[in-house]
């Protein structure tokens, strides 16, 4: 059997899919603390169960676990998701104004890195390409 198009060919976007504790924390996290925007969502009986963010051409999705299968554990240790953008130091003054902590930004691999840690332990990257000597931090000026 062939198919019209090859699996490169087919394939847009990655969305990462996560599953959290507390789907009114996280989309507190989310939408206000990193300024994403709802599209797509699933409600039951009033209740969002999962719904999907957009953060510029960027996306992810939340889903909360059903009632007795949330783990005790943090459940994001271990994962990182990091966004590409043109400018991880305005992300990081944008952010921390709205009272979310960020590691203060550095230089690895030529670009600007800042991360941040969600509710359920998913670390959030964002970086920027920069010309700047590697290792070197962030001090407030501009950058």
């Amino acid at each position: 059997m062939k198919y019209g198009c090859t699996v490169e060919q087919n394939v847009e976007q990655a969305v990462p899919f996560f599953w959290v504790k507390s789907m009114e924390e996280s989309v507190r996290y989310y939408v206000d603390g990193l300024g994403c925007k709802m599209g797509n969502k699933w409600v039951v009986d009033g209740k969002l169960r999962w719904c999907c963010l957009q953060v510029g051409s960027a996306a992810l999705m939340l889903q909360e676990f059903d009632e007795g299968r949330v783990p005790s554990d943090k459940v994001g240790v271990g994962v990182s998701i990091s966004f590409q953008c043109k400018d991880a130091l305005a992300i990081y003054r944008e952010v921390t104004s709205r009272g979310i902590a960020a590691r203060r930004p550095f230089v690895g691999n030529s670009m600007w890195v800042t991360m941040l840690s969600d509710p359920d332990g998913y670390r959030i990257e964002f970086q920027s390409p920069t010309d700047v000597a590697e290792e070197t931090e962030y001090s407030g000026a501009n950058g």
